[in-house]
């Protein structure tokens, strides 16, 4: 099942080793079929509050995604990021196609009303 990097990144100034990071990121991505599907685009916030940007790396599964950061690729770059910018990484399975909110509310119910 597919699955995703999600971060959640405060605004920094630009800084050389961010940048540096965001040259090599596309080269640690490529061995696990890692593809940026949002990276800092345009953002309405519609509820609450968002500062920063938003990144979404897409994975064909969950153990690629963990196999890609946890690759020495992927931590010798890292700290680029991390000694500049401060925010929020996960990992999050997708859906299943067909995919359907109302079947998974009333496993739900029937699960709590045990």
């Amino acid at each position: 099942m597919t699955a995703y990097a999600l971060a959640h990144l405060r605004k920094a100034p630009v800084h050389a080793e961010v940048l540096t990071y965001l040259e090599r990121i596309d080269a640690t991505l490529a061995p696990f079929a890692g593809r940026f599907l949002v990276h800092g685009g345009a953002i309405d916030v519609l509820e609450g509050d968002w500062p920063g940007d938003v990144v979404v790396i897409e994975f064909p599964d969950l153990a690629q995604a963990r196999s890609w950061y946890q690759s020495s690729a992927y931590q010798e770059i890292k700290p680029l990021r991390t000694r500049h910018l401060t925010g929020e990484v996960i990992l999050v399975e997708g859906v299943e196609p067909g995919h359907d909110s109302s079947r998974m509310a009333a496993a739900i119910r029937r699960a709590t009303d045990r």
